[in-house]
């Protein structure tokens, strides 16, 4: 565990990727208690992943993520031969992320009556930036001059410039004068650190719940859909969503077109321009 942990390190996986994979290691290490993981087969993990996938229904990411680290454990501390092969992971889910609409949006800003608490929400929905990114957020890396914030080393150890807003500057000044953070624009309990990722998610639940929304299931990563969904709703063309996001692959980006409604709005549906039923719309019963 150490090992892997200090190769992690030495790759400069994020903290988060380094807990999961730790995490995940641990389990399959308990799994097989009496087995030296120096006797580990590819028949026994592809067993372990099988335990997981149909004895105790875990998802396809929690499944991927156990066979990722223990590829990474095999070749990197074990210094095995063969790497677990991609075949054996589960496929990728193609469901579509629950958006908020603008209403709800605003309906959850404006019931935050603690302005730290309603200044990251505006904040998460303004800039698109995932939790992680917004927990570390520095003063510094607003840059008022050019209205754009900074957003140092996200996913994928990537820099990367997100919008900023007069009305969101407003705010984020309003909330400076009452706070005065150092460093981080969100302080936590001790000083010097960074607001707890923990904390952020907690009062953005409580906030979706305490308007009515907790029975959507709406996360903080939904604020982030949101986000890149209106854009795309406002004329936002791809690539820049997919540059204000820090997203590597075009692809990943795509999918708001599945999420947005301003492209299907006007167009008409192939029936109703069939020979005979194209006609002027009437009132009706149905809702």
């Amino acid at each position: 565990m150490e090992k892997t942990d200090q190769y992690l390190s030495i790759g400069h996986y994020s903290p988060l990727t380094i807990r999961n994979y730790l995490s995940e290691l641990r389990y399959v290490f308990v799994y097989y208690a009496d087995v030296d993981p120096l006797d580990f087969t590819e028949d026994m993990i592809l067993q372990y992943l099988l335990y997981l996938s149909k004895t105790i229904g875990c998802s396809r990411v929690k499944c991927k993520m156990a066979a990722q680290s223990i590829s990474f454990f095999f070749r990197h501390v074990l210094k095995k031969a063969y790497v677990i092969p991609t075949v054996i992971y589960p496929r990728t889910s193609t469901t579509l992320p629950a958006v908020m609409n603008p209403d709800e949006i605003k309906t959850v800003i404006d019931s935050v009556q603690n302005v730290k608490h309603r200044t990251i929400i505006i904040l998460l929905y303004s800039t698109g930036m995932r939790l992680g990114e917004i927990a570390h957020l520095r003063i510094c890396d607003i840059d008022s001059k050019n209205m754009r914030i900074k957003v140092v080393q996200g996913k994928g150890a990537k820099d990367r410039y997100t919008i900023l807003s007069e009305q969101v500057l407003q705010e984020l000044r309003a909330y400076y004068l009452i706070y005065k953070p150092r460093e981080y624009l969100f302080n936590g309990y001790r000083q010097g650190k960074p607001m707890g990722m923990r904390n952020i998610q907690h009062l953005v639940q409580k906030a979706i719940a305490q308007v009515g929304l907790a029975n959507k299931h709406y996360t903080v990563h939904t604020i982030r859909h949101s986000f890149a969904t209106h854009l795309v709703d406002n004329g936002a063309d791809l690539h820049t969503v997919k540059e204000l996001l820090g997203h590597s692959n075009i692809q990943t980006t795509m999918r708001y077109l599945h999420l947005t409604t301003v492209r299907t709005s006007g167009i008409t549906n192939p029936y109703d321009r069939l020979p005979g039923n194209y006609r002027q719309p009437r009132s009706s019963s149905l809702k």
